[in-house]
């Protein structure tokens, strides 16, 4: 008996192993094998008794995960799909979508071993503080993390204090802890005593058994009142037969989410086995969406809402998606790589805020997640909703052709919430008066940030670029910072002293004077994040100012932190980049200020004024959303642009219908299908030589004749670390010839040299 085994290899090809076992593992199925000088895990995708490689030739393989149960049949295929339209090997899909720790098979009898943990009861939280002696500061320690978390692993305990296992024990002996073993997936294996009832206790466990009845419903007395428009779409997905995809188009505030949360409590209600997927774009806005379906959801045990992203912990991250892999988790929220999770009853799929470019993963495997949604969906007949207030214009397009069924939200969930109005501050105008704005906040921004503080109202000024500035200058000579392994300028971080990367991470401190000419006068030239902070702590003085962005949010959990504050009234005026622009329910926010808008206008990219407007839609609907009055104040220096006036109107659709009038005479997606091919070289002649070379060989591809190929170019940021970029674009009408002919072209490329590496992107989204 041999198997043939997917490995996480470039080579798209499977490897044939021999099988010494009694029983073959069905495919699926995680095995050990040797690979080279090491041992590697794989997954078996058949099962043969023939070979096409000699039987003296071929390994064993090593060892069989039998506690995890197989990939479904239709996750392969899945895989296999992905595999075929993004030009990878089967491997390099399938692997990398599985937690870490399933990929070492020395964790495997640790990871698929069941779970110590411990719960504080209400005895114990009574008991404890006044039970520890007072210098006991590790055993309060314990205490505390039990009191702060919902459940402490046996594992976390043990890092906290030496005698922690024997502690809790007594604890337990005592009635202050609950015992709980959790097999893997989350099934509870056995549980120590039950919290006792207290009436009004806010840390009292309601969880019941997952076996009991109802054990779905809602935990909500009273729901929120839908308006019409989200009734009639809850039904119309709740009434959908087979594949149904709906594209949501509701503008912010409408109430996505609750049309998300009612569709899934209707499916969980009809059936008590089915799963759900829900996809979010960023794992900061994971927080909130959990916190909201937890409780709604909150007669659902542990593991029946699961989150899984790349910011969990491995064994975190292992232990949900094993949760979801046997049926025990029923909602599974996530960003993009959720995606490809095993989910062998998903019954439905939410993608909230469609439109975002953060579902394309850029590296790798270059997938976009909600076109996997899709696809995903078809394949197993279930509904998909893709809710956002700025559609993508391929999704937008595939509703107008009949292909999606459009929902709309046209108002506010809240009764006395309405959009905010917009205004455009004409920059040269005010320059033109003599009322130059300070530090790059005009005269009318400031004046109304003042106005919001005195009111006690929060305002938000959005820019997004973070640091202090995106330059460092002399004006003596003209030397301007760059990155010495990259051709772009370092970012200054003023309080962290530092000049630094964004492309490879290059990192150094400020110089004291100009390198070139000693000028000791070397000023930041523009404005980020940093900055703006600065400047608006100095002109609004007594305001609270917070920044939120990549550099604040580094640290595990600080996001979620910072966004408590906001949501708590701590803040006055709050700071940040994209990613505060959408998703987030600032109750208190009236203001929104935007920064630098107009240097997307300009871009090269034929996408920039689609990303723009919807990261300006998103951005304006922060304010207003609790009926307090909104405001939107954009700073501009072309009020007069088509872009700017869509958005004063809130008018998505006609913005929409034009920009996709433009590209149907320009020839460009959703009306042509393209790929793109990257070189990386060790010089910029040898990474174009290469893609010249790739475009003469698609001239051997009969299919090739129906496409378009354009010459090869240095991308925009043309070096980084040390290695030169180029691409080479292809594109055609039909998505057909377009496929036939990447899968003709990588041998030819393997048979190519003179680069370090090159790949293809199917669906670029970044020309």
């Amino acid at each position: 008996m041999f198997v043939r085994v997917a490995l996480d290899h470039p080579l798209p090809t499977l490897f044939d192993y021999r099988c010494e076992a009694d029983a073959a593992p069905h495919p699926g199925t995680l095995v050990s094998v040797p690979f080279g000088k090491r041992r590697v895990v794989g997954l078996v995708c058949e099962v043969t008794v023939h070979s096409d490689v000699p039987e003296d030739r071929l390994r064993a393989v090593d060892s069989v995960c039998t506690a995890c149960p197989p990939l479904s049949a239709q996750w392969l295929e899945l895989a296999a799909f992905a595999a075929d339209y993004y030009q990878r090997g089967l491997g390099e899909v399938a692997l990398p979508a599985l937690p870490q720790a399933l990929r070492d098979a020395s964790r495997w009898a640790r990871l698929l071993a069941p779970e110590e943990r411990y719960r504080l009861l209400p005895a114990g939280r009574s008991a404890l503080p006044d039970a520890l002696p007072p210098r006991a500061t590790a055993l309060r320690r314990l205490a505390d993390e039990l009191a702060g978390a919902e459940f402490l692993s046996a594992a976390d305990a043990r890092a906290l204090h030496p005698k922690a296992v024997a502690t809790l024990d007594a604890w337990q002996a005592n009635g202050w802890v609950a015992l709980e073993v959790i097999e893997a997936g989350g099934v509870l294996a056995r549980s120590g005593p039950a919290p006792m009832e207290t009436p009004g206790d806010p840390h009292e466990s309601t969880s019941p058994s997952a076996d009991a009845p109802n054990g779905h419903a809602q935990a909500c007395a009273t729901l929120p009142t839908l308006t019409d428009e989200q009734s009639t779409a809850v039904d119309a997905i709740h009434a959908a037969q087979g594949f149904a995809p709906f594209l949501l188009h509701g503008v912010t505030g409408s109430g996505k989410t609750e049309v998300y949360l009612r569709a899934l409590a209707a499916l969980l209600e009809a059936d008590s086995t089915a799963q759900a997927l829900v996809l979010v774009p960023e794992i900061n806005l994971t927080p909130q969406f959990e916190a909201a379906f937890r409780a709604r959801f909150a007669a659902l045990d542990d593991y029946a809402i699961v989150t899984l992203h790349s910011g969990l912990a491995e064994g975190e991250r292992a232990r949900n998606w094993l949760a979801a892999h046997t049926g025990r988790a029923r909602i599974v929220l996530g960003t993009r790589l959720a995606v490809l999770a095993s989910l062998p009853r998903l019954a439905i799929i939410c993608v909230d805020e469609e439109h975002d470019p953060a579902y394309k993963q850029q590296e790798g495997l270059r997938y976009s997640a909600r076109d996997l949604a899709i696809w995903r969906a078809k394949q197993l007949g279930i509904p998909v909703v893709l809710g956002s207030a700025t559609p993508s214009l391929e999704s937008w397009w595939q509703a107008d052709q009949g292909r999606y069924k459009r929902l709309t939200l046209a108002r506010r969930a809240v009764a006395d919430a309405v959009l905010p109005s917009v205004k455009l501050i004409d920059l040269e105008d005010e320059r033109r008066r003599g009322r130059a704005s300070v530090e790059g906040i005009s005269g009318p921004l400031l004046t109304a940030l003042k106005a919001r503080l005195e009111r006690g109202e929060q305002s938000l000024v959005f820019l997004n670029r973070r640091g202090y500035a995106p330059q460092l200058a002399c004006d003596a000579c003209g030397w301007v910072a760059g990155c010495p392994r990259c051709s772009a300028y370092v970012v200054l971080h003023k309080p962290e002293r530092a000049l630094r990367c964004h492309h490879c991470g290059w990192e150094s401190r400020i110089p004291r004077a100009c390198p070139e000419c000693g000028n000791v006068d070397i000023a930041p030239l523009g404005r980020g994040t940093q900055r703006v902070e600065e400047t608006l702590a100095k002109l609004v003085p007594g305001a609270r100012v917070l920044r939120i962005d990549a550099d604040s949010t580094r640290r595990k959990g600080s996001a979620q932190a910072l966004f408590s504050d906001v949501h708590a009234g701590e803040v006055d005026i709050l700071v940040g980049t994209q990613m505060v622009a959408k998703g987030h329910d600032f109750r208190r926010v009236s203001l929104v200020g935007v920064l630098n808008a107009d240097t997307a206008l300009f871009s090269h990219d034929f996408r920039a004024s689609e990303r723009l407007f919807a990261q300006l839609m998103q951005v304006s609907g922060r304010a207003g959303r609790a009926g307090l009055p909104g405001e939107v104040l954009v700073q501009t220096r072309y009020p007069r642009h088509a872009l700017y006036h869509a958005l004063a109107r809130h008018d998505y659709i006609g913005f929409a219908n034009a920009t996709l009038a433009e590209r149907r005479d320009a020839h460009l997606p959703p009306f042509v299908y393209q790929a793109m091919l990257r070189a990386e070289g060790r010089t910029l002649e040898a990474a174009l030589a290469f893609l010249q070379q790739a475009a003469a060989a698609l001239h051997e591809i009969p299919a090739a004749e129906r496409v378009t190929v354009y010459d090869a170019v240095p991308l925009t940021i043309v070096k980084v670390m040390h290695v030169h970029r180029a691409q080479l674009l292809i594109e055609s009408a039909s998505r057909a010839a377009l496929q036939t002919t990447l899968r003709a072209w990588p041998p030819m490329l393997r048979g190519l040299k003179g680069v370090l590496r090159w790949s293809i992107e199917v669906d670029p989204l970044d020309i």
